[in-house]
Parts: structure tokens; C-alpha cells; sequence
């Protein structure tokens, strides 16, 4: 398979099930129990695809899939539209805590994920780990604050497509940084003399 068709897959597996559920959301009239169907069973649809295509679950897609599963699940079991709300601000937290956690130990969670792709010293690879440890919390405290206070239509709208562009703005404002550290490219060798 194609680097590009493997990239489209990712975005199926990584955002098709949160499109689905806003779409369910407002084409089913605001029915936020309906749309949860629509989440549950697009969330076990994108890891299936996933598996069965790239023959694994990639770690993040799985942890945020399986999360859907459980936190919608939970809601639907129990008719309570709140214990799917406070899945970002659980996962969120996860996420900050895991970063921090890995530093508490002397490891670099970041580190792990990126590193093939940046040359950075340790003390920025710790910068930019505790930036989006920062990052994450921010999410976490902010869905928190919109559940509680917005309409279900400005919280489906914040959580999708709104954390997403907060996520995707975060890391273009890293990009200056980061590219300073990006490994260079492989070089070809020149073609031999004739």
C-alpha cells in the first residue's frame, strides 16, 4: 500500500467516527443518544478498517477508539449524555499525565514518537514535552467548562472539529522550533562517472 493511500487510512481510523457523530448529532435533530449510536458503531468500524488494512491497531487510534467504545457505551447504557461529555477531559488528562508521568522517570514520551524525525537536545525535547503536557490539561479544563455551560450543539462542534484546530494551531505555533531540529533528508549518493 501507497504512503498516501496508508495516510488516508489514518485520518479514516484517527476522525471518521467524531465526523459521523456530528453529522448523527444535527441530521437527527439534536438527538445526542442517537448520535452516540452513530459514534459506538463508527468507532468499532474505523478500528476494524484499521486493523484490517495496516494488520494492527496503531496505540493512539486504539486508545481513543477503545475510549469512544467505553465512554459511549456507558452512555448509552446508561441514558447519561454526560459520561460521553467527559471523555475528553478524562483522555486529555491521561495524556498530560502520561507526558508528565514519562518525565518524572527520566523518559521522553515525546521523545519516542518523534525522534526519528528531529536532532533536538534533551533540554528542548523536555520543553516541548511539558508544552503539550500544558496543551492537554488546557484541553481537559476547557471541555469542562463548555459541557457545563454551552448547549449540546456548541459542545459537538467544540469537541469536533474545535479541539482538533486548537491541537492543529498548538503544533503550527511549534513549527519554527521544530524546524530547527528536523533531520535533514537523506542524501543520494551522486550517480558514478561514466
Amino acid at each position: 500500500m501507497s504512503e498516501s493511500a496508508r495516510r488516508w487510512v489514518r485520518y479514516f481510523v484517527d476522525y471518521s467516527a467524531l465526523v459521523i457523530f456530528m453529522a448523527a448529532f444535527f441530521l437527527t435533530g439534536r438527538d445526542f443518544q442517537k448520535a452516540t449510536w452513530f459514534l459506538v458503531g463508527g468507532s468499532a468500524v474505523a478500528l476494524l478498517v484499521g486493523l484490517a488494512i495496516e494488520r494492527r491497531l496503531a496505540p493512539l487510534p486504539a486508545i481513543a477508539g477503545g475510549a469512544a467504545l467505553v465512554f459511549g457505551g456507558a452512555a448509552l447504557f446508561f441514558h447519561d449524555p454526560r459520561l460521553l461529555k467527559i471523555k475528553p477531559t478524562v483522555m486529555n488528562a491521561i495524556f498530560g499525565l502520561g507526558l508528565l508521568g514519562g518525565l518524572m522517570m527520566g523518559k521522553n514520551p515525546l521523545k519516542l514518537v518523534l525522534g526519528d524525525a528531529f536532532d533536538m537536545p534533551m533540554a528542548v525535547w523536555r520543553r516541548l514535552t511539558l508544552n503539550y503536557a500544558g496543551l492537554f490539561f488546557g484541553l481537559a479544563i476547557l471541555n469542562e467548562a463548555v459541557w457545563r455551560t454551552q448547549t449540546d450543539s456548541v459542545w459537538v462542534l467544540f469537541r469536533f472539529p474545535g479541539m482538533m484546530i486548537l491541537t492543529v494551531l498548538f503544533s503550527v505555533a511549534h513549527g519554527p522550533l521544530l524546524m530547527r531540529y528536523l533531520k535533514p533528508d537523506e542524501q543520494l549518493p551522486p550517480p558514478p562517472e561514466e
